[in-house]
């Protein structure tokens, strides 16, 4: 195998074992536990908030995971792959749960 049949195999193992952790971690999300630590949020937030207020904080978080990768793209120091996987997860289940995106 050439290197870049290698990387390219190596590159897809990675994606396949990333797509999984958020996958799991979206299955195992707890929205009183979790979003606090993700992004500002009011106390009524945590509870089952309207549509409105779900929208809102998928927006949040859509724009806090934007912001990460970024971080994670210009190799800024203060990146953090934890913090990424994390709203990864805390998106991929607020979004699935009704529809919203």
């Amino acid at each position: 195998m050439d290197h870049g049949r290698r990387a390219t195999a190596l590159q897809a193992a990675a994606h396949k074992g990333l797509e999984a952790v958020v996958r799991a971690g979206a299955e195992a999300y707890d929205r009183r536990r979790h979003l606090p630590r993700l992004i500002p949020c009011a106390p009524g937030d945590l509870e089952t908030p309207s549509r409105e207020t779900r929208q809102a904080i998928v927006d949040r978080l859509a724009a806090a995971l934007e912001a990460e990768r970024r971080r994670g793209r210009d190799r800024c120091w203060t990146y953090d792959l934890n913090r990424h996987i994390a709203l990864a997860q805390a998106y991929a289940a607020e979004t699935s749960a009704d529809g919203l995106a």
